[in-house]
């Protein structure tokens, strides 16, 4: 075998262990497929190539799976999850990239017999063979087509009320996405990113578009700069321009891990008070690392203890469903349930309740998700003023909608669909 084949092959392999992975865990995508490129002595072709299967295969399950589906002779749910991976990684190749078919379907019955065994590579073959003779597949339906849950497909039918717009978000979600820098001002500059082959991303204040591994710029690999979405980017900004000019306030970050936002608010908040909280103590200690000046707490953030006081600005990046990052991280739309929902909506609610006891007359509480799911947004905040009458909106900025509140989406704004709502202490 050539080296070119081995390397093709070695490629394929670790996208497959990726994959394996991500469905075996509760890891996220973009966090392990960065980490295992920058340990790989791969070619940067061939690092291409796994982000391309590992990214691909995970977006397109729900096309990949039907086509497969109409393969079997028994449930999809019946096969192996080893040789399902695989399976899903050879149908990604013949349906979505349009691999060569002799090519496609020797190295997936290549890739099996190491994976999964010879016996199951016989199997493998069978199916991939089908589905070469099957490269016309159309898909019944419109979760099928853009590889959506039902479920997930009506959440944005409910926000965005337009057939032809959720066409468009889920179009986005599908489409590969750059990784998005943020530049911490009181920590690096905009020049060294730039020299490293960052891209400044029009408009946006410290956002910056890259083509690589971030891990491979000094700034990052120092914690100096930082991997976060123009999206949560927009949301930090917008929440620390509640500040009044020249007046020094108490913030604190209730849900701060794994810190990405606490760090953009303490580089831009440098005289301010901040604490940040993350209640599991071993994340608590990671996101120690993160933020330099910012006091790390870690306590539920459903019930915030006395001794600490009041705060005039209070930050409640809410768990959330995540579907407004399905681009970023495609295995959330069938990791995520229905019933995931219903305790989500009660912690966000917790949260906003204990947010409300402890932050003063005069001062905001953010409420932030990345999720477009109206249970986790306008209904949420909804509920929570008919409850708390002593709050009151206050308009985000010139692109908060007809209540005050932003909503990003990803076919419109090329963020993740992050929103956020200001909640004003009256009384």
């Amino acid at each position: 075998m050539n080296n070119k084949a081995t390397k093709q092959k070695s490629a394929r392999q670790l996208a497959w262990e990726l994959l394996f992975e991500v469905d075996n865990s509760e890891l996220y995508s973009n966090l392990i497929v960065p980490r295992a490129l920058s340990s790989s002595s791969l070619e940067v072709r061939d690092k291409a190539l796994v982000t391309n299967l590992v990214y691909g295969t995970l977006r397109m399950r729900g096309l990949l799976d039907a086509a497969i589906r109409k393969q079997l002779d028994r449930e999809i749910s019946s096969v192996d999850l080893k040789v399902l991976t695989t399976l899903r990684m050879g149908a990604y190749q013949l349906l979505i990239l349009k691999t060569p078919v002799h090519a496609a379907v020797n190295e997936i019955v290549d890739l099996a017999k190491i994976v999964c065994g010879k016996s199951a590579a016989s199997f493998v073959n069978a199916i991939m063979r089908r589905l070469s003779e099957n490269l016309d597949f159309k898909p019944a339906a419109i979760s099928e087509e853009f590889s959506h849950p039902e479920w997930v497909i009506n959440a944005f039918k409910d926000s965005l009320k337009d057939d032809e717009l959720v066409r468009k978000q889920l179009q986005a979600d599908n489409e590969i996405a750059l990784p998005t820098l943020v530049c911490w001002p009181d920590k690096s500059k905009h020049e060294e990113l730039l020299e490293a082959g960052a891209e400044k991303i029009a408009g946006s204040l410290n956002g910056f578009s890259f083509k690589g591994n971030p891990g491979e710029i000094p700034a990052i690999r120092e914690r100096r700069a930082g991997v976060q979405d123009l999206g949560s980017q927009i949301v930090t900004e917008l929440f620390v321009a509640t500040r009044p000019d020249n007046q020094r306030l108490r913030w604190l970050d209730l849900c701060a891990g794994p810190g990405g936002k606490a760090a953009y608010m303490e580089s831009i908040l440098p005289d301010d008070e901040l604490m940040v909280n993350e209640p599991t103590q071993a994340r608590a200690t990671l996101l120690a690392q993160v933020v330099k000046r910012a006091k790390v707490e870690s306590f539920d953030g459903r019930d915030i203890p006395a001794p600490l006081g009041e705060f005039d600005r209070i930050l409640i990046d809410a768990p959330c469903t995540g579907l407004g990052a399905l681009r970023r991280r495609p295995e959330v739309r069938w990791r995520r349930k229905p019933a995931d929902l219903r305790l989500l909506v009660e912690l966000q609610r917790e949260l906003l309740a204990s947010a409300a006891t402890r932050v003063r007359v005069g001062g905001i509480i953010g409420y932030a998700t990345c999720s477009p799911h109206i249970a986790e947004t306008k209904m949420q905040v909804n509920d929570f003023l008919r409850s708390h009458q002593n709050f009151a909106r206050k308009r985000v900025d010139a692109r908060g909608d007809s209540d005050g509140d932003l909503q990003l989406w990803t076919f419109r704004d090329g963020t993740d669909c992050m929103y956020l709502a200001l909640l004003e202490r009256q009384r």
